[in-house]
């Protein structure tokens, strides 16, 4: 991996043509009080941005650490390759029209692989990108207006849309950036790499993802297992749910979105927390600054409103957040610093008769922290100061402080709605010790998360990547069970046959009831090519019945306590994706299912069998007999080795249903695509 520290982390700035946004970059690193030397290089202009120009490259006074690359794609080539010719640290390309725009162009592909044998061993930063601010050093290689001021230390926020991260450095939560980088078209250096770098720093705590496409996944796991390994969390923004996303991601960055399915399964597979929205994204980051990982996910609440203590269980539920009842320590507390009239629960209404008293919600929000809690929560809005007044709710951050000091514990102050605290407010909060967090839905999400990433977990297996299979082709359903069957799938005995006579006496070779089906068509049963439960003399009527000429006969497996759905997919972004769920005619329906990325271990499986809505009918329900849980683990496996040994030719196999019953697991129908 190359060492990106010279070209973040720079002790001299060069700045490659003149005009409005390479001006910018020189103004932007002079206002944040970078003390290095930054040199503007053009080769008519007496000044850039107020800076005594260079002619040249060759006539800098040093070599630079780093340098904004900021001329066409054309000379951009040539100024990348002079540039590593004299030993720079690193580029930010700004210019566009690379592999971003080919369909326009025509050319960008080859103007890109030009740019990377230019560059050789020297790292470039996009191109089509903004580059990066460092608010630790007050490096910016950035060539417009931000919202940010130096740190000491904050979060690292990376994302492959320079639009985005202009308006993250507008933010106004009183989350403290030490960096905010853009990746561009990542030529050379990828996502995974620049954030690495990023988590090197020692004075950055956390990092924030924005990602359109994971890029190379064996990168993108060396990142979470340097961050494991540092302490320091990551959350992610992950588009490409929607098909229109996937598109814009592709445009926009030349990236492969992937299906989402396989983008949640690759980042709770690397501990990676994934939230939904940019706010989102900045208040987890907030929290997790502040108050790291939580050891658990067990919160108290406190606010001085019935409907707010409402609002915040009722927020809460199904969100992973649990609020314990309140212990004899707790209620004591409470109870001698709020007297007979409160009812005391979690979460707390302490009501209004203690408001303005220091002293008294101090020892109410203490009282409630001594309890088995990963943190507390004090739902409090405050004024709007351009009309109203804010001082009343100073004793909220008085208060709150001095009870998360005595308490030892985190304390959030956590606004309802995001115009509720103030930016100075934020900062007041901050220098008590507590965390300012805006918006109740944003904050619980945040709160999860933290939880989430608290929680040990053994660090995962590499993922099994994918081939490139061309021209794929189904197998038919015995060929894909006989593939199967050579890895230890169970499949019901069944025979081939051609003709509804030749059909009618494999039924009776086979013995007892029976199923028959119509072959050569993938869903039969909409087809009407599936028949159940026929004793051998119904066999030829029920083959006439259908219209075909071929036939697949197999014995009836009875007593099934469930369906269940077996498939996996080749997700070119992720890795195999195995998706497990309610099985049969009503998969589409029911849509009750969990997915995982490939090699999974039979403790995972567990885990994600007792995750679906039918996992009481897998268990046993209203005293009816359970399945063979071993037996469902061991034909998943089972499907596991069939996709390991054909990884480089396959795309799906799925079995749908897996009949479960209290003693077996047995493949009624199999679909497998393979290419070359």
């Amino acid at each position: 991996m190359r060492d990106l520290t010279r070209l973040f982390q720079p002790k001299s700035i060069a700045v490659i043509g003149g005009g409005f946004w390479c001006a910018n970059v020189i103004e932007q690193c002079r206002k944040m009080g970078f003390d290095g030397p930054v040199w503007p290089v053009h080769p008519s202009r007496e000044t850039v941005g107020g800076v005594a120009a260079h002619p040249s490259l060759d006539a800098l006074p040093g070599v630079p650490d780093a340098v904004f690359v900021g001329v066409n794609r054309a000379l951009t080539v040539e100024m990348v390759a002079e540039l590593a010719r004299m030993g720079a640290g690193g580029a930010v390309c700004f210019a566009s029209g690379f592999r971003e725009a080919q369909a326009e162009t025509g050319d960008g592909e080859s103007l890109q692989a030009a740019l990377l044998e230019a560059a050789g061993d020297m790292p470039i930063v996009g191109p089509n990108c903004y580059g990066f601010i460092n608010y630790l050093d007050g490096a910016l290689l950035w060539p417009d207006q931000h919202g940010g001021v130096r740190q000491e230390r904050g979060v690292a926020i990376l994302t492959q849309s320079s639009n985005m991260a202009i308006n993250m450095t507008m933010q106004a939560r009183g989350l403290p950036l030490a960096y905010v980088a853009t990746a561009g078209n990542q030529a050379q250096t990828g996502l995974s790499e620049i954030g690495a770098a990023l988590l090197e720093d020692s004075r950055v705590t956390a990092l924030g993802l924005h990602i359109e496409g994971v890029g190379d996944l064996r990168a993108f796991e060396a990142l979470a297992a340097r961050a494991r390994s540092l302490g320091k969390p990551i959350v992610a923004l992950k588009v490409g749910k929607s098909q229109q996303a996937q598109s814009a991601a592709v445009s926009h960055t030349a990236s492969v979105a992937g299906s989402d399915a396989g983008a949640r399964a690759l980042l709770e597979r690397l501990g990676i927390a994934r939230v939904e929205s940019l706010p989102a994204l900045l208040e987890t980051l907030k929290l997790l600054h502040f108050a790291g990982p939580l050891p658990t996910n067990r919160i108290v609440s406190l606010s001085c409103s019935g409907g707010e203590a409402s609002l915040m269980a009722d927020s809460a539920l199904g969100r992973g957040i649990a609020f314990p009842p309140l212990s004899e320590t707790q209620s004591e507390g409470l109870r001698a610093a709020l007297g007979p009239k409160v009812a005391l629960a979690n979460p707390l209404d302490y009501h209004t008769y203690i408001w303005d008293d220091v002293d008294a919600m101090t020892r109410t929000f203490t009282a409630a922290l001594r309890g088995d809690v990963a943190m507390g929560v004090v739902i409090a809005d405050f004024p709007r100061t351009d009309r109203c007044s804010d001082h009343q709710w100073d004793c909220v951050i008085a208060a709150t402080g001095a009870a998360s000091r005595q308490a030892g514990r985190p304390v959030a102050v956590v606004a309802s709605l995001p115009e509720g605290l103030s930016e100075e407010v934020a900062a007041k909060l901050v220098a008590e010790g507590v965390v300012p967090m805006q918006g109740l839905d944003d904050a619980i999400t945040a709160i999860a998360c933290a939880a989430r990433l608290g929680e040990a977990r053994e660090a995962a297996p590499p993922v099994l990547l994918p081939g490139e299979p061309e021209e794929p082709v189904t197998l038919s359903e015995a060929e894909a069970k006989a593939a199967l069957a050579r890895h230890g799938v169970t499949v019901a005995r069944a025979e081939e046959a051609t003709g509804a006579h030749a059909a009618a006496e494999a039924a009776a070779r086979i013995g007892g009831r029976v199923v028959l089906k119509g072959a050569g068509v993938a869903h039969k049963t909409e087809a009407g090519l599936v028949a159940l439960d026929l004793g051998p003399d119904e066999v030829e009527a029920a083959a006439r019945a259908m219209g075909c000429e071929r036939f697949l006969v197999e014995e009836m497996v009875t007593g099934a306590v469930a369906e269940l759905l077996v498939g996996v997919v080749r997700d070119p972004a992720h890795g195999f994706v195995l998706t497990l769920g309610a099985g049969g005619t009503l998969t589409e329906i029911l849509r009750d299912s969990v997915s995982l990325l490939l090699p999974v271990t039979e403790t995972e499986l567990r885990t994600a069998l007792d995750r679906l809505r039918i996992a009481p009918v897998l268990s046993g329900y209203r005293g009816k007999p359970g399945a063979d849980m071993a037996a469902i683990v061991d034909e998943v496996l089972a499907v596991q080795s069939y996709v390991e040994a054909h990884r480089e030719m396959l795309e799906e196999v799925e079995i749908n249903p897996l009949m479960v019953t209290p003693d077996k697991a047995v493949a009624a129908d199999a679909l497998i695509r393979v290419g070359r």
